[in-house]
C-alpha cells in the first residue's frame, strides 16, 4: 500500500531531513514512527501526502507514484489519506460540526447529507454532544477527537497522526491512541508519529525508528495479538498449577492434625497410629 524506496531529502541550507529511507507498509498495518525531534518523521507524513516532495528516491502510496504524480491528482490522493495535524488546523470560528463537515463540502457533499455523515463520524469519536461547541471550549483530548473525526469524514484508506498525544495527560493520551487501535481494526491503515514510547511500549505494533534522518530500526517482530493472548494464558496455567502442587502438601498436614486432634478428644487414638509413631 505505502512505499518509500532510497528516499532522501535535502532542505535549501544544505541539510539532509531524511536519507536512503527505505521501508514498505501493508494494508492493514498501524505503524508507529519514533525518533527524536527533527529525526524526520513529520517530514515522511508531509511526503504521503505530496506536500513536499523527496530529493532523491521514489514514494508509491497505492497505486500513485507520489513524485510523478501531477498536481491535478493531489485532491483524489488526499481523499484516500487522511491526515490528524499536529496543531490540528481547526478553525477557531466554525463549531465542531462545521469543522467535520468542511472536507464534505469542499468536494460537493453539501447540506443534510453533509451534516448526517459529519454527525455519524462525531458519535463515533465520542464527542457528538459538543458539536455546537466552539474549539476553544472543548478540551486536549476533545479537540484531538474532532481532528480525528475531520480526517476520518471521507472515510479514507490511509490515516497520518503527527504527533497527536503531545500535549495531553498519559490517560487522556492513551484514550487518543485506543480510538486509533479502534479505527485501524476496522481495516484504516494507520501511520503514526509520536515521542511517546510509554504508549508506544503499550501497544503491540510495529516500530519504525528514525535518527537524524536514517532509519536505525524497523521492528517487525512484534507477537500478533492472539499469539500473546495465548501465551498470557499458558503462563496463567502454569503459575497456578505450581501454586498448587506447593499446596497440595500443607492441606494433607493441616487435615492429619485436624484428625489427630479429633482422636485426641476422643481419648483414644488408634493402635496402629500409636506403634506407628513409637517406631
Amino acid at each position: 500500500m505505502i512505499s518509500l524506496e532510497n528516499v532522501s531529502k535535502k532542505f535549501g541550507t544544505g541539510v539532509f531531513g531524511l536519507s536512503d529511507v527505505s521501508f514498505a507498509v501493508e494494508k492493514g498495518e498501524f505503524v508507529f514512527l519514533i525518533g527524536p525531534t527533527g529525526s524526520g518523521k513529520t517530514t515522511i507524513l508531509r511526503m504521503l501526502i505530496r506536500e513536499t516532495l523527496p530529493t532523491a528516491g521514489s514514494i508509491v502510496v497505492n497505486s500513485w507514484d507520489i513524485v510523478k504524480l501531477p498536481s491535478s491528482k493531489v485532491p483524489d490522493l488526499r481523499k484516500k489519506v487522511g491526515v490528524i495535524f499536529q496543531d490540528l488546523k481547526l478553525l477557531n470560528d466554525r463549531t465542531i460540526l462545521e469543522n467535520t463537515m468542511l472536507p464534505l463540502q469542499v468536494v460537493g457533499v453539501k447540506g443534510k447529507e453533509a451534516q448526517g455523515k459529519a454527525e455519524e463520524v462525531l458519535k463515533s469519536v465520542g464527542i457528538l454532544e459538543h458539536k455546537d461547541k466552539f474549539p476553544i471550549q472543548l478540551s486536549g483530548g476533545e479537540l484531538q477527537r474532532a481532528a480525528i473525526a475531520r480526517a476520518l469524514i471521507l472515510n479514507p484508506e490511509i490515516l497520518l497522526a503527527d504527533e497527536p498525544t503531545g500535549n495531553l495527560d498519559d490517560e487522556t493520551a492513551y484514550g487518543i491512541v485506543k480510538l486509533l487501535s479502534d479505527i485501524n481494526d476496522l481495516g484504516t491503515t494507520i501511520i503514526m508519529a509520536t515521542h511517546n514510547i510509554g504508549i508506544v511500549k503499550k501497544l503491540n505494533k510495529r516500530v519504525i525508528e528514525l535518527n537524524k534522518g536514517t532509519l536505525v530500526n524497523d521492528k517487525k517482530d512484534h507477537k500478533p495479538k492472539e499469539h500473546e493472548e495465548k501465551e498470557e494464558a499458558k503462563e496463567k496455567t502454569e503459575k497456578e498449577e505450581k501454586v498448587e502442587a506447593k499446596e497440595e502438601p500443607k492441606e494433607e498436614k493441616v487435615e492429619e492434625k485436624h484428625e489427630e486432634k479429633e482422636e485426641k478428644k476422643d481419648g483414644k487414638l488408634k493402635v496402629d497410629d500409636f506403634e506407628e509413631a513409637l517406631k
